[in-house]
């Protein structure tokens, strides 16, 4: 068997609260539940299989129903799912609450447990031989620090590609000491500002202030605004095409992530891998769902007509 990607990192239980009307901070506010399998990986893995890429996924869960439902979903997903199980511990959960218009107000993560997957389990045969069955790789921040470090620098030993999800600014710090072994990071704003040790005011700044930091190569998201993506030798920015009805802002990092990943297994240039992870953004903006389950490769070039070229500034 042979894998496109392996991935690691969260996966877990997202439970997100949407108020019904106008936030009142501070107050009782009418709203719905609803909650599905989600966290980075999770989400990345599952938009990646959905477009047709063989993906083995590995994540602690507790040995509880939460578990047993994300399981259920990655299989559902077309992923090839192979957990830690920790039989007396319980699966992570993301708790978040969105205004009407999906954006965050606040969030609670109770993710104690992927503390465990600590750098040792890298040496474990399971997962020394799927990194040897693995064209490249994919964590997120999730992960401890000192695992990030040991499978980035087990990633470069074995020269195979290594891309990270940043999470958040609270959990992109993870990244830090291992930035110089990474291929690719896909963050936000608030998330490459940690990363650098700095803001850049102009979008098209952020490459020259990350590469000083370490990394090769990486996106930078905003938003509706500007997204730029670089690497070795350059530059692209691209404006993202306006979302006529965003239902949810959960899962849009992840599965532009996917997107990009998807066109650059496919040997697509910069330009064009910073175009499809664009578009797979859009289409999981409109779910509300952190994850669409129509998602394939037919969806992705629908969207993709929308989206404008990318302009390469070096």
């Amino acid at each position: 068997m042979s894998l496109d990607i392996l991935v690691l990192g969260g996966a877990h239980i997202d439970r997100r609260g949407r108020i019904a009307g106008d936030t009142r901070m501070g107050a009782s506010n009418p709203g719905a539940w609803m909650e599905e399998p989600g966290g980075g990986a999770f989400n990345a893995a599952s938009n990646l299989a959905r477009l047709g890429r063989t993906v083995r996924l590995v994540s602690p869960r507790g040995g509880d129903a939460q578990g047993e439902r994300v399981a259920a979903a990655a299989e559902h997903a077309g992923i090839d799912d192979c957990p830690f199980i920790f039989l007396d511990r319980a699966t992570p959960s993301y708790t978040a609450i969105l205004e009407n218009d999906g954006n965050l107000v606040i969030a609670l993560a109770d993710m104690a447990l992927y503390d465990l997957f600590v750098a040792r389990r890298l040496r474990s045969r399971s997962l020394r031989e799927s990194l040897g069955l693995a064209d490249r790789v994919l964590c997120d921040a999730n992960l401890p620090a000192e695992t990030i470090t040991a499978l980035a620098a087990g990633a470069n030993h074995a020269s195979k590609p290594i891309a990270a999800i940043a999470i958040s600014p609270a959990k992109a710090v993870r990244l830090r000491a291992a930035l110089p072994r990474i291929d690719h990071v896909f963050m936000n704003a608030a998330e490459a500002e940690v990363l650098a040790g700095g803001r850049a005011e102009d979008p098209a700044d952020w490459p020259d202030l990350l590469r000083r930091a370490g990394l090769r190569a990486g996106t930078v998201t905003a938003g509706g605004r500007l997204t730029v993506a670089f690497d070795g030798k350059d530059v692209a920015v691209l404006a993202p095409p306006p979302v006529e009805r965003i239902a949810d802002v959960t899962g849009a990092g992840d599965a532009f992530a996917a997107g990009y990943l998807h066109a650059s297994i496919a040997g697509a240039s910069l330009a064009e891998a910073l175009r499809m992870g664009t578009a797979c953004a859009g289409i999981t903006l409109r779910s509300p769902f952190a994850t669409d389950e129509n998602l394939s490769e037919e969806l992705l070039n629908t969207r993709l007509a929308l989206v404008p070229p990318a302009k390469i500034l070096s």
